[in-house]
């Protein structure tokens, strides 16, 4: 008996620890509760286990669950004083019904009593309290053969772990009471101070964005050649056509070509045009885009990726505005104004001998650096509203987002910038249930953000005092609570990729590649072509690790 004693307080006391330890964690209130339950689950053997919350308007809402499935945790819903859930909230008093097939005030909203008919079946439940009032219930049940056991233990261990919830609540309440009046005061920050330079159809009150912005307001009334340089979806197309704008040249024509999208034959006859007869199927003349962009301005996106025999081609135009057409020997003048970006780092190309070097200088005119999204956060609100108003109007919606769901954009990494924030933005709203959009409808909530598979960041860790290093982690929201924004290097040696020559260029003090597919790669060669091991080398899990290969297409080795 003494034994038993010992066991089951040695027992109650390791699950305290695990509880306080799981729920010291993170913020994430959701997160954190649901591991808290289902440590409980596996170590006492219940069957299921939720938690509700009270709202303002004396309704209970499920926060988390263990055992129930989806749809089962979206019934999770009473009136105070309704059922045994609501009973307990209303009169904040701990109830423990042996067997719920016979208790009348059970409502079997999840269906948990009709998996087992013949069993009887205990619920536990206990209030959450905080601040001397109560905020939530807790609720457990398991089965109880013979209605023989009394959960005395149980609801002991119950009434300590709710108590640690309601201390995590509060919490919570009060850092996002704080966070919010935070960003209230940012706003009123921001409409009472406008910034000094706007750009039509951009969004831009940031420090970075407002030097973005004077360049630009500086450099549109010239006829100089610009080249934007920047990450993927930073916008390099929405400011070449806001320098459009903003120049003498705006009622002109503003003519857009994506050279990685053409081969070298196809990119020749589509920027300079071709003579009837010059090959199979060029039944008549034809201008090019340079022709069509006379007087006006010639946005050529993503110029790192053009050959270096087209190069050669392309540095005459620049230097002398003629040209001939494919196929024919007159040459052609035009007036034309170019812009043109990459998201390469054409000082490396240059030094591999991938890039012309008289090339470059002839474009490096003024280059402008557009700052990637995480540089830029206190621009995700006024960004992340209007495409939601965007997709609203498109759709007939009316959804917002609650401050908490706000807290989950502004905290996210974004490796993908603006365009992965208008497309998370998009999915989430098309997916949301209900008008007001929270932070568990974002699927990095659940795990379910593909984007976490490919990409990895660097964040900074202080050691000791002095000294710093880097540990990669999986891109996924940050919690208010976490390590400070690491301090990216803006320099074009480090943002843009390496040479295609080089089949696996080191990315990091680790030797991963910079590249999607070849971070992949790399990582099967090193494991084995194992993708258990390649997965836990680039911490993730093996089913992201195969769908990670199969949208890159890579074929997994045999041995």
């Amino acid at each position: 008996m003494v034994n038993t004693q010992v066991f089951e307080s040695q027992r109650e006391l390791n699950a305290i620890y695990e509880v306080s330890k799981t729920l010291a964690m993170s913020l994430d209130v959701s997160k954190t509760f649901r591991e808290a339950l289902n440590y409980l689950s596996h170590a006492y053997d219940w069957r299921r286990a939720f938690v509700v919350l009270g709202e303002t308007e004396g309704s209970l809402q499920g926060l988390c669950a263990v055992g129930l499935t989806k749809e089962e945790q979206q019934r999770l819903r009473f009136q105070s004083g309704e059922g045994i859930v609501g009973r307990v909230y209303a009169n904040g008093i701990q109830v423990m019904v042996p067997n719920v097939h016979t208790e009348p005030l059970f409502l079997n909203r999840t269906g948990g009593a009709d998996q087992t008919p013949d069993v009887p079946i205990a619920m536990l439940v206990t209030p959450i309290s905080a601040d001397r009032r109560t905020v939530g219930v807790l609720a457990v049940d398991c089965l109880n053969p013979g209605e023989a056991h009394s959960f005395s233990n149980d609801l002991r261990l119950l009434k300590m772990v709710a108590t640690l919830m309601g201390q995590a609540l509060l919490l919570h309440r009060s850092v996002s009471a704080a966070h919010d009046s935070l960003q209230d005061a940012v706003r009123r920050m921001s409409k009472a101070l406008k910034p000094v330079h706007q750009i039509d159809q951009v969004v831009g009150v940031s420090k970075p964005m407002q030097q973005v912005f004077e360049q630009v307001h500086q450099v549109a009334p010239s006829r100089t050649t610009v080249l934007l340089r920047g990450e993927s979806g930073t916008g390099k197309e929405v400011i070449a056509r806001a320098l459009h704008n903003l120049s003498p040249r705006k009622r002109e024509a503003f003519v857009r070509v994506n050279c990685a999208a053409l081969t070298e034959s196809l990119l020749e006859s589509e920027l300079f045009g071709h003579e009837k007869g010059a090959f199979t199927g060029a039944q008549g003349q034809r201008k090019g885009r340079f022709e069509l962009s006379h007087g006006g301005t010639l946005f050529l996106d993503e110029i790192g990726d053009i050959s270096p025999s087209f190069q050669a081609k392309l540095l005459r135009v620049l230097q002398e505005r003629e040209f001939e057409r494919v196929g024919g020997t007159a040459s052609v003048k035009v007036d034309v104004r170019l812009i043109l970006a990459t998201n390469r780092n054409l000082e490396r190309m240059v030094q591999a001998g991938e890039f012309r070097a008289d090339l470059y200088y002839r474009i490096n005119v003024v280059s402008i650096q557009l700052p990637p999204l995480r540089q830029r956060r206190e621009d995700i609100p006024a960004m992340a509203n209007l495409f939601l108003e965007r997709f609203n109007k498109e759709n007939g919606r009316t959804t917002h987002f609650s401050p908490a769901a706000m807290r989950v954009l502004t905290s996210c990494y974004w490796p993908g910038n603006v365009r992965e924030l208008e497309n998370c933005v998009e999915r989430t709203a098309t997916m949301a249930h209900d008008d007001v959009i929270g932070n568990l409808a974002f699927p990095c909530q659940g795990n379910g953000c593909l984007t976490q598979v490919l990409h990895h960041i660097d964040r900074v860790d202080a050691v000791s005092p002095g000294r710093m290093i880097e540990i990669p982690v999986v891109q996924g929201p940050v919690p208010p609570r976490a390590v400070p924004e690491p301090e990216v290097d803006d320099s074009p040696e480090a943002q843009a990729p390496a040479p295609a020559s080089e089949p696996a260029p080191p990315a990091d003090t680790d030797g991963k590649p910079e590249g999607e597919r070849e971070r992949l790669i790399w990582a099967m060669e090193r494991c084995g072509w194992v993708q258990a091991k390649a997965a836990r080398l680039l911490k993730i899990s093996p089913r992201q690790m195969g769908y990670a290969l199969q949208k890159n297409d890579i074929e997994v080795r045999k041995f």
